[in-house]
């Protein structure tokens, strides 16, 4: 069996790095007129993807590429599945240092301004936000923030002062240097340093939840985040779900392109081992995630196991005897609602919908709705298990008088869970690679934390082997210990 297991593992990698499309398309992209056609790549939610979308009319569009993150854009850029990248300014001037084979084109794609986002029923919060943001550039700090992180010629950094205060919330998308970014000291960068004033101001302690940059005004408007600062630009059609505040910083968003002659080297192996892990210890943002994972899948487990037993009870039941019509008719609903949408929509439900005015743990929230959704098809498993048990077995003990209760806790869920257990496998190591979409309400998992690393490295390779080795092993380990359970299980069938 571990023989197995990891022969099918190195084929993995061997598929994986074996089948990786290392051609260059070469660069055909000198202008705006030039992106005419051209597959060009976009950050979802930001305004180059809007921009990017209505470029050209109908005769001369864009193919648009949508990323979740930039650093995906950048990748695929310099594989050559992309032609160019439409984003900020100081973010590509950001990618640029990091990647010698990208340039930036000297013709601007379109200009605009940045401010932070407030829900529209916080108006008080506004003035407050708009008054600090006075005091900030009134005080000089702001130019010194601006001197420090864009021109380089200070080494200011604000200091925070308030402590053991209410919570200021801040919502934003740190893999957006340098506004916001990781470090080996956690999220720093202009808009950061921005808010720690603002909420120092305020009066407040500032804490910040990193999330997708197309999940911050959903946060921002169901109450989970107080204001949102990364890079927002002010828009007609934003302006109607959110109120802006001040704009803060002037942009531009430019057209990021591949060189024609690369002027990247290749790193080896060890060197990319040390950028990607050692380096600012960066092996911390793996090892969070993979607590995080850990926890959250098994409690989930827990929960999906005790919901399911009990949705499986009700049904079992009515099915024999017909009592129990109205829990079943609930069971019924519960079942068709979860198995008929996405997990990642429950997620979002129930983190920006049922718990909207409730400050409520994340990795909480990602165990219930992880164990909702699990509860559902555990539930259809253990059934399919109870009708796999010859009848006879219900009859019998009906004949020697005890309940149907009885019997189903003492004769007949036992087999089915013994009956079930493969597929309850297969639910369970499920459930450990659905959690990887938890970072859309802003929780560090597994997934996660390798791609805040490729954030940084602009590496895909290494991060994502590390990830998917990570998961293989807790699946592997998962079989195996289901494997053993069955193997000792059987002992009795003679």
């Amino acid at each position: 069996m571990k023989k197995f297991l990891w022969t099918t593992f190195a084929l993995f990698l061997f598929l994986l790095i074996g089948c990786s499309d290392n051609s260059k398309l070469a660069n055909r992209v000198f202008g705006i007129n030039d992106l005419k056609h051209k597959k060009v790549g976009v950050q979802i939610g930001n305004t180059a993807d809007i921009y990017a979308t209505d470029f050209g009319g109908d005769t001369a569009k864009i193919q648009v590429e949508r990323y979740s993150k930039l650093a995906d854009a950048i990748q695929a850029l310099k594989q050559g599945k992309i032609e160019a990248i439409l984003c900020d300014n100081q973010p590509a001037i950001a990618f640029v240092k990091k990647n010698p084979s990208l340039d930036i084109l000297e013709e601007v794609f379109v200009e605009e301004t940045y401010a932070g986002v407030i829900a529209k029923k916080n108006t008080s919060l506004l003035d407050s936000v708009n008054s600090a943001f006075e005091q900030l550039k009134v005080s000089g700090i702001y130019d010194s923030i601006i001197n420090t992180y864009i021109n380089e010629t200070s080494n200011f950094h604000y200091i925070p002062k308030t402590k053991n205060a209410p919570k200021l919330v801040l919502a934003t998308n740190a893999q957006f240097p340098p506004y916001e970014f990781h470090t080996a000291n956690g999220i720093e960068g202009i808009d950061i340093e921005i808010a720690y004033f603002i909420a120092d101001f305020l009066g407040r302690e500032l804490e910040i939840q990193d999330m997708e940059f197309d999940a911050i005004i959903n946060a921002v408007n169901s109450g989970k985040a107080d204001i949102g600062l990364a890079g927002f630009t002010i828009t007609e059609e934003r302006k109607q779900s959110i109120n802006f505040t001040t704009p803060y910083a002037n942009s531009k968003i430019v057209i990021v392109v591949r060189k024609n002659s690369s002027s990247e080297q290749s790193l080896s192996i060890k060197e990319l081992f040390y950028n990607n892990l050692i380096k600012d210890s960066r092996w911390k943002f793996i090892v969070e995630g993979l607590g995080n994972t850990l926890i959250i899948s098994l409690f989930a487990a827990l929960l999906g196991v005790f919901i399911g037993t009990a949705i499986s009870f009700i049904r079992c039941t009515n099915e024999v005897t017909g009592r129990l019509k109205i829990l079943n008719r609930i069971s019924m609903i519960y079942l068709a609602i979860i198995r008929g949408t996405p997990v990642m929509v429950q997620l979002l439900i129930i983190y920006y919908v049922i718990f909207s005015s409730v400050n409520v743990n994340k990795i909480l929230v990602a165990i219930i709705a992880f164990g909702i959704n699990s509860g559902a098809y555990v539930s259809e498993i253990l059934r399919s298990g109870f009708k796999a048990i010859d009848p006879g077995q219900v009859e019998a003990g009906r004949s020697l008088g005890l309940k149907f209760g009885h019997i189903l806790r003492h004769i007949t869920f036992p087999q089915a869970f013994k009956n079930s257990l493969p597929a309850m496998t297969n639910e369970f190591i499920t459930l450990i690679k659905e959690t990887s979409i938890c970072g859309y309400i802003g929780l560090t998992d597994l997934t996660r934390g390798g791609d805040i690393i490729r954030s940084l490295t602009y590496e895909a390779m290494l991060p994502l082997l590390i990830v998917a080795a990570i998961y293989f092993i807790m699946v592997a380990g998962l079989s195996t210990c289901v494997a053993r359970l069955e193997k000792r299980l059987k002992k009795n069938e003679r």
